[in-house]
């Protein structure tokens, strides 16, 4: 039998989560049936997603937290998941966990010295969200203008190097100035500016015209809040929207005030078309790894940068989810959570 520990849900977040709503605790795990396996876990992602995970009682009081991991089979009674095997799986924030088949992923296998933490980022979910959301989603041109915010984060990097390699103009903004200097100087992005810096919403609006002057083709959204209706008075027609997140709402308690202001208006004149997704359904749509070849040749060739930070140790998981709402970070967050190599060879 083995031990596994566990973040478990002990409070209903309110506003910004707190140390006290969870907890560490540890159980022993039952003995393989058939047709199961062990996997012990090696780094977990924390997202964005987990927090409104919490508050659409997706994760529920007693819940383990809510996330995938990458992970290693050393126990099975599957023939397909023999010991060894890379998976991922969401199995949330656990140091172990007992599977069947469908609930893991095999890790394809990657070329020599790629990291298989990337499964977790950029040639994962996260990689997927910016590649869809840029060209099914955004349908993006060559020559088109894309404006991106939180474009620091782990989809932001990502959707500002595609839309360069696609042959796009690049705009993104970010939190503090070293940010913005890494995604001009680091990632290509053809200008960037701190919003931190920017006092209220008729200031967004002149930053906008400054630096997009020729207006905004495709606008790949994480952000959310008030700041949408400005970009919307910058689209050009036929515009598209991606909406992909709402960060700067996911902490707020009153739903009513995070509802987007009117923009209406310059939607219909423009004709921009809007539209949400989730990474997670296009993923299921690239059964022949179409996008995820592409990927990894444009890593392998050094066409695009993964920054990211890794937090170290398992009890260090709560403090890498809080990361993601301070702004401190750059990339993909990750906790390391089992040392291995950075290869599946």
């Amino acid at each position: 039998m083995v031990k596994a520990k566990q973040w478990i849900l002990k409070k209903q977040f309110s506003g910004t989560p707190k140390r006290t709503d969870v907890e560490i605790e540890e159980i022993m795990l039952p003995q393989l049936k058939d047709g199961e396996v062990l996997t012990e876990c090696l780094v977990i992602s924390v997202d964005p997603y987990q927090r409104l995970f919490v508050t659409h009682s997706k994760v529920s009081v007693g819940d383990v937290m809510y996330a995938e991991q990458v992970a290693k089979v050393i126990d099975s009674k599957h023939p397909d998941f023999p010991i060894g095997t890379h998976v991922t799986t969401f199995a949330g924030w656990t140091t172990h966990s007992i599977q069947t088949a469908d609930k893991l992923t095999k890790i394809p296998d990657y070329p020599r010295d790629i990291p298989v933490s990337l499964a977790l980022g950029i040639l994962g979910m996260p990689g997927l969200t910016a590649y869809y959301g840029l060209l099914e989603v955004g349908k993006i041109k060559e020559g088109e203008t894309v404006y991106v915010n939180a474009a620091a984060g782990a989809v932001g990097t990502i959707v500002g190097q595609i839309a360069k390699l696609k042959g796009c103009k690049v705009i993104g903004s970010a939190g503090s100035d070293k940010k913005v200097k890494y995604l001009k100087d680091e990632l290509g992005f053809d200008e960037a500016f701190n919003y931190k810096t920017i006092s209220d919403l008729p200031n967004l609006d002149k930053t906008l015209k400054r630096l997009i002057p020729q207006g905004i083709d495709v606008f790949f959204d994480n952000v959310g809040g008030g700041a949408f209706a400005v970009v919307m008075d910058n689209m050009n027609k036929k515009g598209r929207v991606a909406l992909c997140g709402a960060i700067s709402t996911y902490n707020d308690e009153d739903r009513y005030r995070l509802a987007i202001p009117n923009f209406t208006t310059s939607c219909g004149f423009q004709n921009v078309t809007i539209e949400g997704f989730t990474g997670w359904g296009f993923m299921e749509l690239d059964m022949d790894n179409v996008a995820l070849k592409e990927m990894i040749s444009w890593v392998l060739g050094g066409k695009l940068k993964y920054p990211g930070h890794n937090f170290k140790g398992f009890e260090n998981t709560f403090t890498a989810f809080l990361s993601l709402f301070s702004g401190d970070n750059v990339g993909k967050v990750l906790v390391d959570v089992k040392k291995c190599h950075l290869s599946q060879h």
